[in-house]
């Protein structure tokens, strides 16, 4: 019988579906995670931050783990969590959808609520509240996405080989939108060890540190799940060869379109990565893939709520 053990074996192994209809010249693919068990491509750092912990003993049977994330992470490490007996505390910002913290919940993590628009040192911030319960919690364990390197590693292990094997080698770029960088770094580095010439491209939103020309270009938005305030460690700049940004409104946008002319129903991160995947599409002949991070499902509150769009000034996209 073909039956996996647990819903951790169900963890990745994302098919590859062509965007022929939202690009007919036929060279743009995408890597839709959403069809991994916890809905996004952050189960596999999850299970891979997990499993590292346990193997250095710095996670107890009977801890807890103690995260900021803005909600996939969370998943990810909750589903963990309920299969190996830990009790799991997110920590996520105001700007977090309902339908995301109502999800943690449901898979019985703990759900902790901050400010979006402060300073990653404030001690309000969600860097700051979930650094102060892990060390306040006796036998808690912080994974930090942001500086783990099991984060990379996940990717540099699953998802890039996934990806090779998937296009038989023909991939001649890779997008992605960047939020701690374990995506692109991870992939990006084993995809360029088989190819060297393969393009690795990051994806910004408006008002993230990486395309920001200077402090003065950081300010809030409202795409989630991407971008960033400071440079995380787990992100290798060096590997990226080119970087695009995107505005919320054509990121909203290219949200409500896939889903239209693909079936494909994907979060706002998922549509800004796609606004740079087919502009570079347009402009190259090689294939290009492009990550699908996770579903709309977890933003039918927002970006596909036509009063929220309304509220935002996004009008009828």
């Amino acid at each position: 019988m073909d039956v996996l053990d647990s819903a951790l074996d169900a963890v990745g192994r994302t098919p590859l579906i062509r965007l022929s209809r939202l690009h007919p010249r036929g060279n743009l693919v995408a890597k839709v995670e959403f069809t991994s068990i916890g809905g996004s491509v952050k189960d596999r750092i999850a299970l891979g931050m997990i499993e590292r912990a346990e193997g250095l003993g710095l996670l107890s049977p009977g801890g807890t783990i103690v995260e900021p994330t803005s909600g996939n992470t969370g998943v990810g490490l909750a589903i963990v969590g309920a299969l190996r007996g830990y009790r799991v505390v997110c920590v996520v910002p105001n700007k977090v959808s309902e339908e995301k913290r109502d999800l943690l919940r449901a898979y019985g993590a703990e759900v902790v609520v901050t400010p979006t628009d402060v300073h990653p040192d404030d001690p309000r911030s969600y860097y700051s509240v979930a650094r102060r319960l892990a060390e306040e919690t006796p036998g808690a364990y912080r994974p930090d996405q942001y500086s783990n390197p099991a984060n990379v590693e996940a990717h540099y292990t699953t998802t890039g080989p996934e990806i090779w094997k998937q296009t038989g080698g023909q991939i001649g770029a890779f997008v992605a939108g960047v939020g701690t960088g374990g995506t692109i770094t991870g992939a990006g580095r084993f995809l360029k060890e088989q190819n060297p010439r393969i393009h690795i491209v990051g994806v910004d939103p408006d008002g993230s540190i990486f395309t920001a020309a200077d402090p003065g270009g950081v300010h809030p938005y409202y795409v989630e799940g991407v971008g960033e305030d400071f440079w995380p460690e787990t992100l290798d700049g060096e590997l990226v060869d080119r970087w695009i940004t995107v505005d919320d409104r054509s990121a909203l946008y290219m949200t409500h379109r896939v889903a239209r002319m693909e079936g494909l129903l994907v979060g706002g991160s998922g549509g800004m990565a796609l606004v740079g995947a087919v502009q570079l599409a347009e402009e190259q002949e090689g294939l290009v893939v492009v990550l699908l991070p996770d579903s709309g499902r977890g933003y039918l509150s927002k970006v596909f709520n036509q009063r929220w769009m309304n509220e935002h000034g996004f009008g009828d996209l």
